[in-house]
């Protein structure tokens, strides 16, 4: 039986984790002509018999798309025997799944490296090249938006009482015209999305100072005070709220990591 703990950490692997990997194939021209003739589909699951947690990859000639739940015919199946494996495999440790469609190897390569390609978001993760650097800072702000939303469907207790007390507001990211994501709290409903939100005035406005702003504060080079101080990054409205949202941001990533 998984524990609540693992139940959280795997909804935000399926539903905040792997949903970024649209960020590689639009952005990483290697991997965008690698899967641009590719129709497939692919499944992660963990657990036996009939009960099962997972999610289903739809690659369609260059569309991608990712689903809750299992998914009729894969064309390749993950099988993890618990959800504590299969939260360890994202996380990157060993652990091998069963696979079925081994046999379609072309499939099976291109599938690893696009799973390869998800450690960019681990916090080793440092690189040089400008186009990569602003991929992962893309990725973490649409992932952890994302997760944090997530966390609060999860039902993490204290996410929960922190939502509920709140009327509709919006907590906006910004790094540059390319990247930016919001996180939506209405009485303890949560809802994340990507680009500004123009329907109402962020309650919170985190702006970064572009890529080289937002890098060293995602990479833990820095703290929230120190970035401020530093310019790397300007919070409008209120810093405690913006203070919370930091403190979540910092629990999730101990959950998945």
């Amino acid at each position: 039986m998984a524990t609540e703990k693992e139940l959280l950490a795997a909804r935000i692997f399926l539903e905040a984790v792997l949903p970024v990997m649209k960020v590689v194939l639009e952005d990483d021209p290697v991997m965008k002509k690698r899967f641009e003739n590719v129709r497939a589909k692919v499944q992660f699951a963990a657990g036996v018999n009939g009960s099962k947690t997972g999610a289903s990859l739809f690659f369609d000639n260059g569309f991608f798309k990712v689903e809750q739940g299992l998914c009729a015919d894969p064309d390749i199946a993950f099988g993890f025997k618990s959800i504590a494996k299969m939260n360890a495999f994202f996380a990157g440790k060993p652990v091998i799944p069963g696979v079925k469609g081994i046999s379609k190897v072309g499939l099976l390569l291109k599938v690893f490296s696009l799973l390869m390609s998800l450690k960019i978001l681990m916090p080793n993760a440092r690189p040089k090249d400008p186009g990569r650097r602003k991929m992962k800072v893309k990725m973490t702000f649409y992932m952890i938006t994302t997760a944090l939303s997530q966390y609060n469907m999860g039902g993490d207790p204290e996410m929960v009482k922190w939502t509920s007390r709140q009327p509709e507001r919006i907590y906006q990211i910004t790094v540059d015209d390319d990247i930016a994501a919001y996180l939506k709290v209405k009485a303890g409903k949560t809802k994340a999305g990507r680009g500004r939100y123009t329907k109402r005035h962020p309650f919170v406005h985190m702006k970064f100072n572009g890529v080289e702003g937002a890098f060293p504060i995602i990479m833990n080079d820095v703290d929230m005070v120190t970035a401020v101080k530093k310019g790397y990054l300007t919070i409008e409205g209120s810093p405690e709220y913006g203070g919370n949202i930091g403190d979540f941001m910092v629990r999730i990533q101990n959950l998945i990591t």
